[in-house]
């Protein structure tokens, strides 16, 4: 039985006083049905571990450099985060793919970098509007989950999160039926790659997840959690969101 994941990715946003949201996402994280994170920008990492202490919320980044150091300047390397408090980090998100012109490669070794300073990793992959429309959805993802997994990968610190770039802050979101399609997908590959590990490893959803859709989304088949964006900026939209796998049927 994979335990549900309930991750929040701030982006680019947020500030030393956007912190006091962090304490109502913390209380609702203590009794949640699930597990909690957020990706938060750099600047407010260290902060944010000192203000949930021993709480229920995981906090970790939003990217990192798979150099352990040097003349990398604006970059930040897993020694730096795992010294910054954070437990785990994103790789591979749609929005560096496109701004930062990733490849898998480049996902591929930062997540390795991750693993070896003891960084849990949520491993992004999603296709465009374009490629879903020319039917090659399914064939982009799982192609870039191949070229990106890491070495070792393993459920114990990874995870996967499918975010179909078109429903990113659009307001478009696929079926529930699309989801989960893809998500059998996702596991399928996965087989195919680690072998029985696949069954452990928890397969997040992301594009467009609010407190209205969660339950629905997280009851979907093969759907062991979310990655959320927008909604992840405040305790008031994030925490229907962590109650949400309570309202799932016990199967």
């Amino acid at each position: 039985m994979r335990r549900k994941l309930v991750a929040g990715n701030w982006k680019m946003n947020g500030s030393l006083e956007a912190l006091a949201e962090v304490d109502g996402i913390a209380a609702a994280a203590k009794g949640a049905n699930c597990d909690v994170a957020l990706a938060l920008p750099a600047t407010l990492l260290l902060s944010a571990v000192e203000r949930v202490g021993g709480s229920s919320v995981a906090i970790g980044a939003q990217d990192v450099h798979p150099a352990e150091k040097g003349a990398h300047t604006g970059c930040i390397s897993a020694v730096m985060l795992k010294d910054a408090g954070a437990s785990f980090t994103l790789v591979g998100h749609s929005e560096r793919r496109a701004d930062q012109g990733e490849t898998d490669a480049d996902v591929r070794a930062k997540a390795e970098a991750a693993r070896r300073h003891g960084l849990a990793v949520i491993l992004c992959v999603g296709e465009t509007l374009a490629e879903r429309d020319a039917g090659r959805a399914e064939a982009v993802v799982t192609g870039q989950l191949e070229g990106s997994l890491p070495e070792g990968a393993a459920a114990e610190w990874l995870s996967i999160a499918y975010e179909p770039v078109w429903a990113i802050g659009t307001g478009r979101t696929p079926t529930v039926a699309d989801v989960a399609a893809m998500h059998g997908a996702i596991r399928a590959k996965l087989r195919e790659l680690v072998g029985t590990e696949a069954e452990a490893m928890r397969l997040l959803y992301g594009g467009s997840v609010t407190g209205e859709n969660a339950a629905e989304l997280l009851d979907a088949g093969d759907v062991d959690g979310a990655l959320v964006g927008g909604a992840s900026l405040t305790a008031v939209k994030f925490v229907p969101i962590i109650e949400a796998p309570a309202r799932l049927p016990v199967s």
